[in-house]
């Protein structure tokens, strides 16, 4: 039977090697869901969203970071005994002002893909900062023109030169990819 020695020196270099990996603390990925979340819900004052449920965001190694959250982009009544059907123009009147509020929301989440890839040391440079937003709507809305979800990509360095104004902040469109489904 064969024994293998690993030398201190060995030992010591690999465990040097592994601490050099930079990891995604879950504290820092918590404390970006929190400052999403904040964000969603007080974007100005006259352009609130109902954030429904929490920001979750999790860490791919070799990729980069990704933020999922539901938003509805306006609180509105809904169906209830007293009211069993909505009236047809204040369907058509959500839906106008929902339209509205689309470029309020990517405008959001770009300004929080740049303060994620400034606060998120540890993601390397060269990795992705996605946030995918699901948008909520009721059953009985007109959703013509709306996306189901948004979803927001780019690279961590990019997203830092325009942080640091190495980059025009104009140049946030051909920096982030956008899919709205």
């Amino acid at each position: 039977m064969r024994r293998w020695l690993i030398s201190p020196t060995l030992l010591t270099a690999a465990m040097v090697a592994i601490a050099a990996v930079p990891r995604v603390s879950r504290e820092a990925m918590h404390a970006m869901e929190i400052s999403f979340d904040k964000r969603i819900q007080t974007p100005s004052v006259d352009a609130q969203f109902e954030l429904l449920g929490n920001t979750r965001g999790v860490y791919l190694e070799g990729y980069g970071a990704v933020f999922t959250s539901e938003v509805n982009l306006l609180l509105s009544a809904n169906i209830s005994p007293f009211q069993p059907t909505m009236p047809k123009e204040f369907v058509t009147k959500l839906r106008l002002r929902k339209l509205e509020r689309v470029p309020v929301l990517k405008k959001t989440m770009e300004d929080e893909m740049v303060a994620m890839a400034s606060s998120l040391d540890a993601v390397p440079a060269n990795e992705q900062i996605v946030l995918g937003v699901t948008l909520f709507y009721h059953s009985w809305e007109d959703t013509a023109g709306l996306p189901s979800q948004i979803l927001m990509q780019a690279e961590r360095q990019k997203l830092l030169d325009v942080q640091l104004g190495r980059v025009s902040r104009a140049s946030l469109d051909s920096i982030i990819r956008v899919q709205e489904l």
